[in-house]
C-alpha cells in the first residue's frame, strides 16, 4: 500500500461511516477508468465489470460521451426547468420501451422505485404491493423488505432489511418467492381488493425467469386489476434495447429505469401508460388523485445528454452482439475452470450479468442463489488481487470489453479457483 492510498483511506475512515460510501466492501480507491478497465490511486490496473453498478454500458470514458458533456457543460448544468436534451431523451425512452407512453425523470433508481408504487396505490386506490423475496427496488422503506432476510422463515410475511423501518409498513408489503406463480395466486386470493401492483425485476438480480413465468404474472396480474410493475433499473437497456421486456417479450403497465439511461450521471425515470402516468398531472386528475413530485435534479441536461450520447451508441449494429458474447465466453470459461478443479459451484445468471454461486442445486429463487457466501467472497478477493474488480454479487459486462479483458479475467479466475482449493 503506497503512502497516498493509506492516508486517503485513514481520511475515510475518519469522515465516513465504515470508512466508505456504503457501496463495495473493499478497499480500492478507484483513480481513473477507460473503456472496460479501471486504475487505482497505486496505478495498479483492474479489468472492471462493476462498471459504477452497472451505468457504464458503454465503458468508461468514452470520447462520444465525453464530447457531449463537454460541450453541454459549458451551457449551463441545470435549470429545474424544461429543458432540449430531457425532452428528447424521454422521446427516446418512449420510442425504445414498449410500456412506455409517457416518461417522469428522477434522479436514482431508489427514487423511481419508490414512485412507481406511489403511481400504482394512486392510480388503483389500493395500498398493498406484492414483490418477490430477494427481489431489489431501491432504498425505500418498502423497498427494503426481504431483500436479503437473515431469517428464513414464512417466505411471506415481510421482513425489513433496514432498521429504522416503521413496523407499520410490513402490513402493507407482501412476499411471494420469485418464478413461483402459485406462491403469486396464493396471495392475491388472500388480498382481493387490497394489492395495488405486482413489482418484480424480470430478471432478479441473477436469477433468469423461467419459461412462463413472466407471462403468468401478466396473465394474473391483468386478470384482477392488478398493476404489473417491472422495476428495469438494471435490465433496462442491457438486455436488449427495449430492455427485458422486448427481450422476454412481456410488457408490464408501468417501468422504473436508470443506470444505462444516465451515462454514468444520476437520472433514472418512472415510465408507464398514458392512463397511469397522466397522475403525475395537476390538470388531468381531482386534486385528491394528483402525485406530487419535484426533484432539484430531476431531467437534469448534463445527464440526460449523456444518457442520449449512450442510448445511440448503444443503437449502432453490433452493440448487444458483443456484450452477449464477452458474456457468455466469460460464463463458459468460468463453468469449465470450476469443473476441471472440482468445484461444486454454478453461473449464475445470463451473458450481461451473471455470478458464480458456490451451490449444488440449480438456481431459480433467492434461498437458492445465496450458496456459499464466505467462498464467493474470498474468490473476490483472490480475483482483486489479480487485477479483477467486481461487486460482491455480480459481474457486469460492457460493450467495451474485449477478448484480452476476457483472457486476463479467465487466467486470473483459473488462478483464483485453484488457491481457493488449497
Amino acid at each position: 500500500m503506497s503512502l497516498r492510498e493509506a492516508e486517503i483511506l485513514e481520511t475515510a475512515r475518519n469522515v465516513l461511516p465504515a470508512g466508505g460510501f456504503g457501496n463495495v466492501a473493499h478497499d480500492v480507491v478507484v483513480a481513473r477508468g477507460l473503456a472496460g478497465r479501471v486504475w487505482d490511486v497505486n496505478g495498479k490496473e483492474y479489468v472492471d465489470y462493476l462498471l459504477g453498478s452497472g451505468p457504464m454500458i458503454v465503458g468508461h470514458a468514452h470520447p462520444e460521451v465525453l464530447a457531449v458533456i463537454q460541450d453541454k457543460v459549458t451551457q449551463g448544468t441545470t435549470f429545474f426547468a424544461n429543458n432540449e436534451e430531457g425532452i428528447r431523451l424521454a422521446a427516446e425512452i418512449v420510442e425504445a420501451v414498449a410500456c412506455a407512453d409517457k416518461v417522469r425523470f428522477v434522479s436514482s433508481g431508489s427514487e423511481a422505485d419508490a414512485y412507481a408504487m406511489r403511481l400504482a396505490r394512486a392510480y388503483t386506490k389500493h395500498d398493498k404491493i406484492l414483490k418477490f423475496e430477494g427481489g431489489y427496488h431501491g432504498m425505500s422503506d418498502y423497498g427494503l423488505m426481504s431483500l436479503a432476510p437473515k431469517r428464513l422463515a414464512n417466505s411471506y410475511r415481510p421482513i425489513p432489511d433496514s432498521a429504522g423501518i416503521p413496523k407499520s409498513v410490513q402490513d402493507e408489503m407482501l412476499i411471494a418467492t420469485y418464478n413461483d406463480l402459485d406462491s403469486v395466486a396464493s396471495l392475491i386470493a388472500g388480498h382481493k381488493g387490497e394489492i395495488a401492483a405486482v413489482m418484480a425485476e424480470p430478471f432478479q438480480r441473477l436469477i433468469p425467469p423461467q419459461p412462463g413465468f413472466l407471462e403468468g404474472l401478466r396473465e394474473i396480474t391483468r386478470a384482477n386489476g392488478i398493476l404489473l410493475i417491472f422495476d428495469e433499473v438494471v435490465t433496462g437497456f442491457r438486455f436488449a434495447y427495449g430492455g427485458a421486456q422486448e427481450y422476454y417479450g412481456v410488457v408490464p403497465d408501468i417501468c422504473t429505469l436508470g443506470k444505462a439511461i444516465g451515462g454514468g450521471f444520476p437520472l433514472a425515470a418512472i415510465a408507464g401508460r398514458d392512463e397511469i402516468m397522466k397522475h403525475f398531472d395537476r390538470g388531468a386528475v381531482a386534486e385528491d388523485e394528483f402525485l406530487m413530485q419535484v426533484g432539484t435534479l430531476s431531467g437534469n441536461p448534463i445527464a440526460a445528454a449523456a444518457g442520449r450520447k449512450t442510448l445511440e451508441i448503444l443503437r449502432r449494429p453490433g452493440a448487444y452482439e458483443q456484450i452477449f458474447r464477452i458474456g457468455r465466453a466469460l460464463m463458459d470459461g468460468m463453468t469449465e475452470s470450476m469443473a476441471a478443479a472440482g468445484v461444486v459451484g454454478r453461473v449464475v445468471g445470463d451473458a450481461p450479468m451473471f455470478d458464480v454461486v458456490f451451490t449444488d442445486r440449480e438456481v431459480t429463487e433467492y434461498r437458492g442463489s445465496i450458496g456459499n457466501v464466505e467462498k464467493a467472497k474470498r474468490l473476490n478477493a483472490l480475483l482483486r488481487e489479480r487485477g479483477v474488480l467486481k461487486g460482491e454479487s455480480k459481474y457486469y459486462i460492457s460493450m467495451a470489453h474485449t477478448d484480452d479483458d476476457v483472457r486476463w479475467t479467465l487466467d486470473a479466475f483459473e488462478d483464483s479457483i485453484k488457491e481457493l482449493t488449497r
